[in-house]
C-alpha cells in the first residue's frame, strides 16, 4: 500500500499499455509502480458495507400469495421493529438444498418482514 506524497489519500493501481501506474484518487497525483522497472504484485480489496435499506426483504409475487394463505403465529416469535406477539410465517429454501429452510415472518401489527435461520 503506498500513500499520496501531496495529499495522504492511498494510491490506486491503473494499467497503461504494459505498466502499472499509482494514481491519487484525490488530487490526480501518479507515479510508476515498483522499484527499478519491477512490478509488485499489486492486489486491491474493498470492504462493502450494507445500510439497512439494502437488506430489504423484496417481497414478489409468488410471496405475496404465500401470505394471502399463510398461517399465524402467536407468541412464539416477536417483532424486532415494534414488540408485536402475532405474525405470518412461511417457509422458503433460500440456501442450498441440504441445508435447513428459512423461516420468513411478517408482523401483523406493523407489516415488518423479518427471517430466521435454523
Amino acid at each position: 500500500m503506498q500513500f499520496c506524497p501531496r495529499c495522504g489519500a492511498i494510491m490506486q493501481p491503473k494499467r497503461e499499455g504494459s505498466k502499472t501506474i499509482l494514481t491519487c484518487p484525490r488530487c490526480g497525483y501518479t507515479v510508476e509502480a515498483g522499484i527499478g522497472g519491477a512490478t509488485p504484485a499489486i492486489v486491491m480489496s474493498r470492504r462493502i458495507t450494507h445500510t439497512e435499506r439494502d437488506k430489504t426483504v423484496i417481497i414478489d409475487e409468488e410471496i405475496k400469495e404465500k401470505l394471502r394463505t399463510a398461517p399465524k403465529i402467536k407468541g412464539y416469535v416477536i417483532c424486532p421493529k415494534c414488540g408485536n406477539d402475532e405474525a405470518y410465517y412461511w417457509m422458503m429454501q433460500t440456501r442450498r438444498a441440504d441445508e435447513p429452510p428459512t423461516r420468513f415472518y411478517k408482523c401483523t401489527k406493523c407489516g415488518y418482514v423479518w427471517r430466521e435461520y435454523e
